[in-house]
């Protein structure tokens, strides 16, 4: 028999001593530092760039929810951030990461098995890249959510340090586990509101559970009853120009519905192949009923993305489909193109990986849109109980404990594609990691408000265009 040329599997002792060896080459204090070069990237610069493969009318929306707090030009600044983040030190132990794990970008949603789960819910960044890069980008969020609520820098600090603390504990446990129970792990949410419901008060309690009703309700139905009506007896998406245009209303005498309803036939038959055989057969069973451009989110405004009405047994049986536009990662200039060469693959790739259980109805395609140039978009359910908590509305005490839940839940994310023996080795028992992730957040924070105020003065000098309260 030939020698195997496998490549030999290294020991958890193994692995557990690479993790440490990567101290020596990057201690743990160095994620402290933030020392952003003189020749640091212009962000409006970067943000401009970007705005230019969008919907032209589009980008002063984007500029101008940008521009509603510090907080909301975080959520945009994703492309500045991987920048900066570029140039931080890292481990050299990989994940499939994020790239844009802020605090917004964890919630509710609904697992198959109809349970209410939280976890990260937005991968349009995703690509494998340093796990560090992921939890920056969220301890930062944290310290800038908690500036815009107005908290003393004590309660931003036990904000943070709760996030880093908990993702450093939860990759130590998870570390302990065999490979199966470590991919079955998922975030509950009914198991989670046990657990923690000693920790909160109740006031808390009450949100959680409005909360958890909310998630419940957010559904087809309830998205059928918001941005629909009857119209001969049909129902069709509702016009709210810019955020909701429909197709009929985007290219006017240009375009008929028979020819519409065929083009969207080939386009969900191409996405159809790229889910399972099963959920192929449920999706046979809805026709189309309509479409519309639906403006979504901060970062993403801009991009093109669409809300697909289909029906199944009749008008009150729907299922709304998201197509959303998917362009290249804001990581790839630092780490390089994806493995992928459609971006949509790329995004649910990725979105499998990192989550512990998704959409169904989760798939990709590339076709020509309005402008008849190819582009590639993933798809999914626009409302499947999704639902993001309040993060304005939170008193320390509540951020202190989301924080934990986020930090917990980006480790677990992690440990599905990457070393977790090797990263909880490198993280340790101690608090060191802990300490110098909320001086890095501190800092960015910083450094935020100084890209907020750049941003505000592009838009008072007409170097760019802003629309705001849209």
């Amino acid at each position: 028999m030939p020698p195997s040329t496998e490549p030999k599997r290294l020991s958890p002792a193994e692995r557990a001593a690479q993790g440490k060896a990567a101290r020596a080459a990057v201690p743990r204090a160095s994620h402290a530092v933030f020392d952003p070069p003189a020749d640091r990237p212009d962000p409006v610069a970067l943000l401009e760039e970007q705005g230019r493969s969008r919907v032209p009318e589009l980008v002063p929306l984007r500029y101008g929810r940008m521009l509603a707090s510090p907080f909301s030009y975080y959520r945009g600044a994703a492309l500045p951030m991987a920048a900066d983040l570029a140039a931080t030190p890292a481990s050299g132990l990989t994940v499939q990461a994020c790239g844009d794990a802020h605090l917004s970008n964890f919630g509710m949603y609904a697992s198959p098995e109809r349970k209410l789960l939280f976890d990260v819910n937005d991968f349009d960044e995703t690509l494998p890249g340093p796990w560090e890069w992921d939890v920056k980008r969220l301890a930062a969020s944290l310290e800038v959510a908690a500036r815009d609520n107005g908290f003393g820098r004590k309660d931003r600090r036990q904000t943070v340090l709760a996030a880093a603390g908990r993702y450093r504990t939860a990759m130590r446990q998870l570390a302990g586990l065999n490979n199966l129970d470590t991919w079955y792990i998922d975030v509950d949410v009914q198991e989670f509101q046990r657990e923690f419901t000693g920790q909160m008060n109740a006031r808390q309690r009450r949100a959680m559970e409005a909360a958890m009703a909310k998630a419940r309700a957010h559904d087809s139905k309830q998205a059928l009853d918001k941005l629909c009506r009857v119209q001969d007896g049909q129902p069709r998406i509702v016009a709210d120009p810019p955020l909701v245009v429909p197709i009929m209303d985007l290219l006017p005498g240009q375009i008929d519905r028979a020819g519409m309803e065929t083009d969207l036939h080939a386009l969900v038959g191409g996405y159809r192949r790229t889910l399972q055989s099963d959920r192929r057969v449920l999706l046979e069973q809805y026709d189309f009923a309509d479409m519309a451009r639906k403006v979504v989110g901060v970062g993403s405004v801009g991009t093109r993305c669409w809300i697909i009405l289909m029906l199944g047994r009749d008008g009150n049986d729907p299922l709304f489909l998201q197509v959303k536009e998917a362009q290249a990662s804001v990581l790839s200039p630092y780490l390089g193109a994806s493995e992928y060469a459609n971006q949509g693959e790329r995004v649910v790739a990725g979105q499998r990986l990192m989550q512990a259980a998704s959409d169904i109805f989760l798939g990709w395609q590339r076709t020509t849109g309005l402008d008849g140039r190819y582009r590639d978009f993933y798809v999914r359910q626009l409302r499947d109980w999704k639902f993001s908590f309040p993060i304005e509305a939170m008193a320390p005490e509540g951020l202190r404990l989301y924080a934990a839940v986020c930090g917990g839940t980006l480790a677990r994310a992690h440990a599905r594609s990457g070393d977790r023996i090797a990263i909880a080795a490198y993280l340790g028992s101690s608090d060191v990691f802990d300490q110098a992730i909320a001086d890095f957040a501190a800092a960015y924070a910083g450094q935020n408000q100084r890209d907020y105020d750049a941003l505000a003065q592009a838009a008072a000098s007409g170097r760019v265009t802003a629309e705001r309260g849209v």
